[in-house]
């Protein structure tokens, strides 16, 4: 929208500029009249002028300059243009200057979906465009922060509900023992065995969460070294040979002929198959085939996965799966143990390595494709 004055705005910058040329039409009169008698009461300076005069011509017919008073009228009227100029176009900006004022009071009290809506000229544009572009961020940080608090009242919700359950079962057995509610001594090794594997239950919540928390911070620590990721796909697949053996499964590494090598933190990474390989076995009912794959993209970026030919994942639960404390089926999720802060977990050292994590999951495969940079490179602040 074009700036515009309103009338009173319009009505005052006229008389801005009435007052003005007043002003400039007396000091005129008084610089004539003063040079004037000081012409004529210098007869030396009558005849210098007289020659200058006669001395200048102007234009193909030689026109002579007859009077020294138009040459002073020419050059006050050029200064007094000027002057007038400069004071309407001073008192035009303080005016804008007034309007941008009144939006950003209109804007502070309140109404943080507003915007300064008009358009102008020159610096005042940049102005109005560094105000708006605050105002964007200052919004976006307040999003932020409600999001960000939001968050942390759900994680505390999330965590007590779940410390809460295991916490209520040790309670309850331990009470039973402490009121000698118990027949045999069968019945207080049975009672003591699920405390302890509630409290196992638990311990696995809080390690979790340790370690949700302390790779969600932007600044923790990475030991990077050069790996070969080809390498580590082996020794993970020979590792976990066992237990997908008890679980029916193949595991199948593909990977490069020649090394693969890529800036990373070891321990760190080895986490995120660790995570993504234990899903596969919990949540891929009715696989038979974990596929652990990595190849190089371009000079600067690998892409590597971890998929399987298990259920498949819903696309709403898609959507959600790196969410804390999600789970795409809850029933299964608490039998098989699991805190919902795998995923998380997996994200964050994904992203603390610069890369990024994603799922894809139909009948036939669900794969976790991430992709990392080769080089890695410190995000300085």
């Amino acid at each position: 929208m074009k700036f515009q004055l309103t009338g009173r705005e319009k009505s005052e910058l006229f008389g801005e500029g009435i007052i003005t040329v007043f002003l400039l039409l007396l000091l005129n009169m008084s610089c004539y009249i003063l040079l004037n008698q000081w012409v004529e009461s210098n007869p030396g300076l009558q005849n210098g002028i007289f020659l200058i005069k006669m001395s200048l011509a102007f234009g193909p017919n030689d026109v002579k300059v007859w009077s020294w008073s138009w040459i002073a009228a020419t050059i006050m009227l050029i200064i007094d243009t000027v002057v007038v100029y400069w004071r309407l176009m001073r008192r035009y900006r303080q005016m804008q200057l007034r309007h941008i004022i009144a939006e950003l009071h209109y804007i502070s009290d309140g109404h943080f979906d507003h915007r300064i809506p008009f358009q102008l000229h020159g610096q005042m544009q940049r102005v109005v465009n560094s105000v708006n572009a605050l105002v964007d961020a200052s919004v976006q940080a307040m999003d932020e922060e409600r999001r960000i608090e939001k968050s942390k009242d759900e994680l505390i919700t999330n965590v007590s509900h779940d410390i809460r359950t295991p916490l209520t079962s040790i309670i309850g057995y331990l009470g039973l023992i402490e009121n000698k509610q118990y027949q045999t001594q069968a019945d207080i090794l049975k009672y003591v065995h699920v405390a302890f594997l509630k409290s196992k239950q638990m311990k696995s919540l809080v390690d979790d969460l340790f370690e949700y928390t302390k790779v969600r911070q932007t600044d923790t620590p990475l030991n990077i070294m050069q790996i070969d990721l080809g390498n580590m796909l082996e020794q993970l697949g020979a590792s976990f040979e066992l237990e997908a053996q008890k679980k029916q499964m193949t595991i199948t590494v593909h990977k490069p002929e020649t090394p693969l090598m890529m800036d990373a933190d070891p321990e760190k990474l080895a986490r995120v198959y660790n995570n993504l390989i234990t899903n596969a076995f919990k949540y891929g009912t009715g696989g038979h085939n974990i596929y652990l794959s990595a190849h190089l993209v371009d000079d600067n970026t690998i892409e590597t996965s971890v998929a399987n030919d298990g259920e498949e994942i819903p696309l709403t639960a898609q959507k959600r799966i790196f969410d804390r404390f999600y789970r795409a089926e809850h029933s299964r999720s608490r039998e098989t143990g699991g805190t919902g802060l795998g995923l998380a977990i997996t994200q964050s050292i994904v992203e603390l390595h610069h890369g990024t994590i994603s799922v894809t999951s139909n009948k036939r495969l669900t794969s976790f494709v991430m992709h990392f940079p080769v080089h890695y490179q410190q995000v300085k602040d």
